[in-house]
């Protein structure tokens, strides 16, 4: 039997932003329940010029494997308009990546773990350290809110406010 596994999700989109987030977090939310969701984070385009992007991270609990993972994600990714001809760097409806699955690393059933943007751009790192703050990335064993302070490359973002099912997710709330 499975045990479940914390699996944090990357949502990016620079195509009808406000649909394409809301639309991924309603398919994730029918798909896994209970979501633990970042601050949604506009940011500029990296690798071509293009239209802001935004971003925000997910983290569910599933029994799911890393291949059913996958192939749910591309298909919500279809179901939103993702186009698989385009260029590795372009205008997206819709992209959902696996960051990390537990402390699996390496290639798993077809996927890198932990991804690898999780240490380059602002745009992964920052929501994930704000949800997992003490986590620690799998292969450099740093806690997720360290590798943030460190960080040092130049990419701007901003947190944007977003709402989801009648509530206000971003910015995220501070907890006490």
């Amino acid at each position: 039997m499975n045990t479940a596994a914390r699996v944090y999700i990357s949502i990016g989109t620079n195509i009808e932003r406000e649909r394409h987030i809301t639309a991924a977090l309603d398919a994730l939310a029918l798909q896994f329940g209970d979501l633990d969701i970042s601050t949604v984070y506009e940011s500029e385009a990296v690798g071509f010029d293009g239209e802001h992007f935004l971003n925000l991270v997910v983290a569910i609990q599933t029994t799911q494997s890393v291949a059913a993972l996958s192939r749910i994600f591309k298909q919500i990714e279809a179901d939103n308009g993702r186009r698989r001809d385009q260029p590795k760097f372009s205008a997206r409806t819709l992209d959902l990546d696996i960051l990390t699955y537990g402390d699996r690393t390496g290639n798993v059933e077809g996927v890198q773990l932990p991804r690898g943007e999780i240490l380059k751009n602002a745009f992964v790192l920052q929501p994930l350290a704000e949800i997992a703050p003490e986590a620690l990335h799998p292969l450099v064993g740093k806690r997720y809110s360290e590798l943030w302070q460190a960080y040092d490359r130049d990419q701007k973002l901003w947190p944007v406010p977003f709402n989801w099912q009648g509530r206000k997710i971003s910015p995220r709330p501070v907890s006490r």
